[in-house]
């Protein structure tokens, strides 16, 4: 500021002016110098005159000196006859909806430390702007809160322009309140649909943004009633809709499904997918609902289908969901590229999951076995380790299956009526042949593959194998395990230990040559 020196300097000359704003309305116009301050470069200044902003609106809004009711236009009000007291209070508060404009734009500053505190202060503004109503109740005990200004808020949040990331971490902290967290799903449901509304392409950084708010947000897994409320209230009353959980679980469900109706980049629709299981489809009014979205993604294929399958997998096992094709698809996504894709560990996981049942047809089990031995000729080391124990684990989970190995008179090579091209499981014919895939790994170079290739030739034990420390093993944890082990006692390589350097006694260079 003018005729002050350094960030003290300003914050002394703009503590005054706030001092003299409320000690006298005949200096109200002081306020146009500290709103000035907050259009200014520098960020000290920027940061003081946030502060004094603070100080100043804070005191008016608990005071009760801002209008009260519809605001009219301040032209209108000030060429009126209405008393002077009027003309301040909409004229003050025509000058705080100027400064909470000012604040959401400095949501898009390069400091972060100014973002941080034009956010806080907000906050502030809606906390003591939900005690203190700027809108008259339309009936007695009415819920009042300023959606209009939250909603200003969360709209800030998601910028379509830059990675706002750090500043919604910020952010999360007060998604512990139950009445923050109900209005910001509505808030972020009208902020998505507007942008989305007419524009051809919506930019990465909006999607982004998006998907880290909504992730965010948490219902608590347990019937509650909600009452850790932001804005405090005397007492809260039953007819409002954001004290029941029922209400909340709709406004979750109304954000995620307007959300997943877009068209999302596939790097947001895998982010979508991690989380479905556990953060989005317990907190659903209508899990069901949710039946589209997965289907579409099943029809991707790779990760994506994977991930779809597990949220389907919930839908069908919990909500009693009928979806046909379910392992027909969990068998297309089995081929040679599976051992060598970085969600291997988590396919293989699931896979052992959605197979776990017992109830299955011994076909279907068989296909699958069948298909993951004859993928297992050209899997490398680390994977086998993994797939071979989980064959066997089917076959001791179905008993039916076990013909693939105790066939008496397999079908020759040549002869194998398994058909490997066959996208239904059902015709495949894999429980008319037998695992000779992994008879024939039994001769692999690895020491330990080949142990596990020969557990099928003893009786399986009842107990399955866990293959959980087994899915997340490399490469080269297999090269460190072999040179850590002990190699075996020295044995001699000759019968008739060599004497001297010519070898022994009767040897051809022992007979013609000598050393002297």
């Amino acid at each position: 500021m003018e005729g002050e020196a350094g960030p003290g300097g300003a914050r002394r000359a703009l503590g005054r002016l706030v001092e003299a704003v409320l000690a006298d309305r005949g200096k109200a116009n002081a306020v146009f110098d500290i709103l000035a301050v907050l259009q200014c470069e520098d960020q000290e200044e920027v940061h003081e005159a946030v502060r004094a902003c603070s100080r100043l609106f804070g005191a008016l809004l608990a005071r009760g000196e801002l209008f009260v009711g519809q605001l009219p236009s301040e032209e209108m009000v000030m060429a009126g006859s209405r008393g002077a007291t009027r003309k301040y209070k909409v004229w003050m508060r025509h000058r705080y909806h100027s400064c909470c404009n000012r604040l959401g734009e400095l949501l898009a500053r390069s400091s972060f430390q100014i973002k941080e505190l034009a956010l806080s202060t907000l906050m502030k503004f809606v906390q003591l702007e939900g005690e203190h109503p700027l809108e008259k109740p339309k009936w007695e005990g009415n819920y009042l809160f300023p959606y209009q200004l939250f909603k200003s808020v969360v709209g800030g949040l998601l910028s379509p322009e830059e990675d706002r990331s750090l500043l919604l971490c910020q952010f999360r902290e007060y998604l512990e309140h139950d009445d923050i967290r109900y209005h910001t799903m509505q808030a972020a449901a009208d902020a998505v649909a507007r942008a989305a509304d007419g524009r051809p392409e919506v930019p990465l950084a909006f999607w982004n943004n998006a998907f880290t708010l909504l992730s965010s947000v948490s219902l608590p897994r347990q019937e509650s009633v909600p009452s850790n409320f932001y804005v405090k209230h005397a007492e809260l009353s039953d007819k409002w809709k954001v004290v029941h959980l029922r209400e909340h679980r709709k406004a979750f469900q109304q954000m995620w499904l307007g959300f997943l109706k877009h068209q999302l980049p596939l790097r947001i629709c895998k982010k979508v997918l991690v989380i479905m299981h556990d953060s989005i489809l317990p907190h659903l009014a209508q899990p069901s609902l949710m039946i589209d979205f997965l289907a579409r993604a099943c029809d991707v294929g790779g990760a994506v289908s994977l991930l779809a399958l597990n949220g389907l997998f919930i839908l069908i096992h919990k909500h009693n969901l009928e979806y046909p094709d379910f392992y027909r698809k969990l068998y297309g996504l089995l081929d040679p590229s599976v051992f060598h894709v970085k969600y291997r560990a988590r396919f293989f996981h699931l896979a052992d999951l959605f197979l776990s049942s017992s109830h299955l047809p011994a076909y279907l089990v068989a296909a699958f076995t069948k298909r993951l031995a004859r993928l297992a000729l050209t899997a490398p080391p680390e994977a086998l380790l993994t797939v071979l124990p989980f064959i066997c684990n089917l076959l001791r989970r179905h008993p039916a299956c076990r013909v693939l190995v105790h066939r008496p008179r397999g079908p020759e090579l040549d002869a194998d009526p398994y058909d490997p091209r066959e996208e239904d499981p059902a015709r495949s014919r894999a429980l008319e042949s037998s695992l000779w895939e992994l008879q024939a790994l039994q001769q692999h170079y690895h020491p330990e593959v080949s142990k596990a290739a020969s557990a099928i030739n003893q009786a399986l034990s009842e107990a399955e194998v866990s293959i959980v420390p087994l899915l997340e093993l490399t490469a080269f944890q297999i090269f460190e395990q072999d040179l850590q082990k002990k190699g075996p006692e020295p044995v001699p390589l000759e019968f008739i230990p060599a004497q001297g350097l010519l070898g022994r006694r009767d040897d051809l260079c022992a007979q013609h040559f000598t050393l002297s």
